[in-house]
């Protein structure tokens, strides 16, 4: 137990505390939030707004980014599209040697070819992570070796149809620098080929129904060893 005094000394201190024991009370003095510091902020970076549609064919970056959209996904995915681009890249001149030859003539065991391709971007330089993939268009090299005899003769005038897959083998056949728009189903994957699927969730994979040129290729396309006669 405390002694009276010093319980009456605390008393009187506990009071004194909150009322300052006598002393003035401290007024409250408002301050301006704003110090008069300019923060350094960088500049509000300018979106470059692209083209979705050209017409009634929609731009590579369109379609691509309707196919990743949430929104517009539903719209694009599985459906016919047209895709209005330049060639950037084919693997006709790149196809293995094994694989170059008649139709009806089986590819060696150890012969790894892959199917015929070719890519397009919005420009004629884009990289192909930027570009669309084209597929469909021919089963094999086989086939484009077939189609190059029927394209280069006087007497051809229907075409060639591919002999796996029943689609005309376009003419000219796609060449790096081409303007095209091409038709086709747009989706993430390719199931056609024998060598399993093909896939491509961030810019799709579009599956050849036709195309159109719209400006033609410097040159025309061709297999390695095969020459091409000049169009008359």
């Amino acid at each position: 137990m405390f002694p009276k005094v010093a319980r009456i000394s605390l008393l009187v201190g506990a009071v004194c505390v909150p009322l300052a024991c006598g002393g003035e009370e401290a007024k409250y003095q408002p301050r301006p939030a704003y110090s008069g510091t300019k923060a350094n902020l960088p500049n509000v970076p300018t979106l470059q707004k692209k083209q979705v549609k050209n017409g009634d064919a929609y731009t590579v970056w369109g379609a691509a980014y309707f196919l990743r959209s949430v929104v517009h996904r539903k719209d694009i995915v599985g459906k016919d599209i047209s895709v209005t681009g330049y060639i950037t890249k084919t693997n006709i001149e790149d196809a293995p040697k094994c694989a170059v030859h008649k139709t009806g003539k089986a590819d060696p065991e150890d012969c790894h070819a892959p199917v015929p391709t070719f890519w397009i971007g919005d420009t004629k330089d884009a990289p192909e992570n930027e570009s669309i993939k084209v597929m469909g268009w021919a089963s094999n090299f086989a086939n484009i070796f077939d189609a190059i005899k029927a394209f280069d003769s006087p007497k051809n005038d229907g075409g060639y149809d591919d002999q796996g897959w029943g689609v005309k083998v376009p003419d000219p056949l796609p060449a790096k620098g081409a303007k095209v728009t091409v038709k086709g189903k747009y989706s993430t994957t390719f199931m056609k080929a024998s060598s399993g699927a093909e896939a491509d969730p961030y810019q799709g994979i579009l599956d050849f129904q036709d195309v159109k040129v719209l400006e033609p290729a410097p040159e025309l396309a061709t297999l390695p060893g095969v020459k091409r006669k000049a169009p008359k």
